[in-house]
């Protein structure tokens, strides 16, 4: 059974207030009003100056077990947003692997589920250790620059900042153990986040409900038993219709992050997972759910069941 061996982040110091972004957003100033006091999108995480690897040496270097177990590495998977993050022949996740000694492990990115393309990249990890040594490990990291217009908003949803994640896993372990994944695609949300955002936002809410009901059904549970969602940091109010509409109590979804860093690509749940942690509100054997949505060229509804 899928487990996470350890997950360290990373997100810079640099906070920008929302206001000062508006201009390279083009926001109005009603709409950052918007953002601020309805959707609780305060600061965004910026690196000024950092590159893509940058973000990912620096996650990955609060791995502190990974000097410690290197050489069981099989396997290193760059979960992305976006397809292309940097211009050719550049390639930072093999700069990555070799600066960290990991030359010969496997090591290939994981697009196509947009946000949600992290919990894939766990999946995935899962499924390829099976067929490996009992005591191999795989490597998953995630960030990316908000380099674009396209990277830096979803247009009344979202602000991407940045920041970056990287996680142990194995196929079996004591803690941490996936019990159930399910994802639902929407390949009729051809880019209607920029083209028709209404008809997307009337119809995220029914589609996460069903990834999330899904993955607790799969695991054999039900929403009582889940101690804590880890969400993606699209907004606050998002959550909170979602939590009415299923009758989940909106203060066991860990929201704190998303006024402090918003929207951090596919680093989100790995981010809420360490806040988790930190403040002690995961007990052994506790079931705790993560949840994400991505939107490209269709949409992805994901969540993921795990026992700490």
């Amino acid at each position: 059974m899928t487990a996470l061996e350890a997950v360290a982040t990373y997100l810079p110091e640099h906070r920008v207030p929302i206001e000062e972004l508006a201009g390279e957003l083009d926001l109005t100033p009603m709409q950052v009003r918007l953002f601020r006091r309805f959707h609780k999108l305060s600061d965004v995480c910026r690196a000024p100056g950092a590159t893509p690897l940058d973000l990912l040496l620096a996650a990955v270097s609060n791995l502190d077990d990974l000097p410690a177990v290197r050489h069981r590495v099989r396997y290193v998977l760059w979960a992305r947003t976006f397809p292309v993050v940097v211009p050719y022949p550049l390639n930072p996740l093999e700069t990555m692997c070799r600066l960290l000694g990991l030359d010969k492990a496997v090591a290939f990115t994981v697009t196509h589920h947009a946000c949600a393309t992290g919990l894939l990249a766990i999946d995935v990890a899962g499924r390829l250790l099976a067929g490996s040594e009992p005591d191999a490990l795989a490597l998953v990291v995630a960030g990316e620059k908000a380099f674009t217009y396209d990277a830096r908003v979803v247009p009344e949803t979202s602000v991407f900042g940045e920041g970056a994640s990287a996680c142990l896993v194995r196929h079996e372990g004591p803690r941490d153990r996936l019990l159930a994944y399910a994802a639902g695609q929407r390949g009729d949300f051809d880019d209607e986040v920029t083209t028709d955002v209404g008809r997307f936002q009337e119809e995220y809410q029914a589609a996460l409900m069903a990834a999330i009901r899904a993955a607790v059904d799969r695991a054999g549970l039900a929403l009582d038993d889940i101690a804590l969602v880890l969400p993606h940091n699209v907004n606050v109010v998002a959550w909170q219709r979602l939590c009415r509409r299923i009758g989940y109590p909106v203060d066991r979804v860990l929201l704190d992050n998303v006024p402090l860093t918003a929207h951090v690509f596919c680093a989100d749940a790995f981010v809420n997972y360490q806040t988790a942690r930190a403040r002690g509100l995961l007990r052994p054997g506790d079931r705790y759910l993560v949840a994400a949505a991505g939107a490209g060229r269709g949409a992805t509804f994901s969540a993921m069941v795990f026992e700490h």
